[in-house]
């Protein structure tokens, strides 16, 4: 079998065989296949796409390019969550708590932050103490004592996906839904657990821009993971704006924790975690429809439990748990600096990825992955989409590590924002759900 043959045929556009993609994963993740060959495999691919077999058996075969998590010593259904990525997404820190409370085993791999994106393992390790590597004995001790536990993803997983994922970064091949597909799914499938809701976003902070786009990939999802014989659902969210209103890891945490807390009583956030978690409960079976689904939800809310998880958590990873019901004891900026608006108006838009990008310059994401981070820092924003706002009012608080840093990012925040004379409707948060 040759690397040149495959080419040809996807060229062709005829499709691969389980054998042939095998071959080609194999000898790429091992140096025998070349960055070139492989290259020009992933552009064919993106102008001829791939059929829901050859999908699955490329996902499959990346799957198994390195370690699976057999999570069989864990009693119980377990779920994962995968977000397609956004700015201000603290989902994890809210959804994965409440679900546990509610009885489901979250046994969680999660990853770090680059760019204007942020990471949820980055967010956690704002709990003083808190360890994110902790061994798979202890990981497994903790979901079945407790219920929950998120991880650092290991170096050993789905090795064929980083490589491959670096190569289309830099290919322009990152488009192609195939391969978006079995990137997302392969490390999923590789995590083991038996129900994965996926939240994905669309707008302009996010990859997929429109929702006939977010659709196709929320369907090829589900699909995928349905035939590699897991229960999968996706919900296709709004990323026009950040979600909720901090964005930076301390401030999230923060902005998390009043949502468990029962101290926000509604907003997207709330939402999104009600929505992806009534799919949850109702995939592993734990709900009978949405609305017993929610009322659970709601009600770990209401008598602490889901907080109270949160904490055990926390303090099981060797954090500080006193942290979750004292916000004083995580990381504080040393500056905060208002962003006054200049005359009045109604806010039209908020650019999603720009404020992402505010966060980082400040020093709250990472350039590179060396990049050290400050997880101190970051914005809050007080306007969203669709909100009067009077001249002199405070837009966001800047949470700067200095003086001159804050007032560079007041004034990129401000550009951020798009006002409008008349009164602005909201689209719809939740897009659709694809079961």
């Amino acid at each position: 079998m040759l690397m040149t043959e495959l080419l040809a045929k996807k060229r062709d556009g005829e499709r691969l065989s389980t054998e042939e993609i095998n071959f080609m994963i194999d000898g790429y993740v091992c140096g025998e296949i070349p960055d070139y060959q492989m290259s020009a495999m992933c552009m064919a691919i993106l102008f001829r796409g791939m059929d829901d077999a050859e999908i699955l058996d490329l996902t499959m075969a990346m799957m198994h390019s390195g370690e699976t998590l057999d999570l069989s010593p864990i009693r119980g259904v377990k779920a994962d969550k995968h977000s397609t990525g956004g700015v201000g997404d603290k989902t994890s820190l809210v959804l994965c708590p409440m679900v546990a409370a509610c009885g489901v085993k979250i046994a969680k791999m999660s990853g770090r932050g680059l760019g204007h994106t942020g990471g949820t393992i980055d967010k956690l390790e704002s709990f003083p103490g808190f360890v994110t590597g902790i061994s798979e004995e202890r990981f497994f001790e903790n979901v079945n004592r407790i219920g929950i536990a998120i991880a650092g993803q290991t170096a050993e997983v789905c090795p064929a996906d980083k490589k491959l994922y670096a190569l289309r970064d830099v290919t322009g091949t990152v488009p192609s839904i195939p391969l978006i597909v079995s990137s997302i799914m392969s490390k999923k499938l590789a995590a083991g657990a038996d129900v994965i809701v996926l939240d994905v976003k669309c707008g302009s902070g996010a990859f997929m821009k429109t929702p006939e786009q977010a659709g196709e990939l929320a369907r090829g999802l589900t699909r995928i993971g349905r035939l590699a014989g897991r229960s999968c659902a996706a919900v296709i969210t709004d990323m026009d704006e950040p979600l909720g209103f901090a964005v930076g890891n301390a401030l999230e945490v923060k902005e998390a924790v009043d949502v468990l807390a029962g101290r926000t009583e509604a907003g997207e956030l709330r939402e999104l975690c009600l929505t992806l978690g009534a799919c949850i409960l109702s995939l592993a079976g734990l709900a009978e429809d949405e609305t017993q689904a929610r009322a659970e939800l709601e009600r770990t809310i209401e008598d602490g439990s889901a907080l109270e998880k949160l904490a055990e958590m926390v303090e099981a990873q060797y954090g500080d748990k006193r942290a979750v019901y004292d916000l004083s004891l995580l990381p504080e900026a040393k500056v905060k600096l208002e962003v006054p608006c200049e005359r009045a108006g109604y806010v039209g838009h908020i650019e999603a990825e720009g404020v992402g990008l505010v966060s980082m310059q400040l020093g709250g994401g990472r350039a590179t992955k060396e990049s050290e981070i400050d997880l101190s820092v970051g914005v809050v924003l007080h306007k969203k989409v669709g909100d009067r706002v009077e001249a002199g009012q405070s837009l966001a608080t800047i949470h700067a590590a200095d003086d001159e840093s804050a007032r560079r990012a007041a004034a990129a925040l401000r550009d951020c924002y798009t006002l409008s004379d008349t009164p602005v409707e909201r689209a719809p948060f939740i897009k659709d759900i694809v079961r």
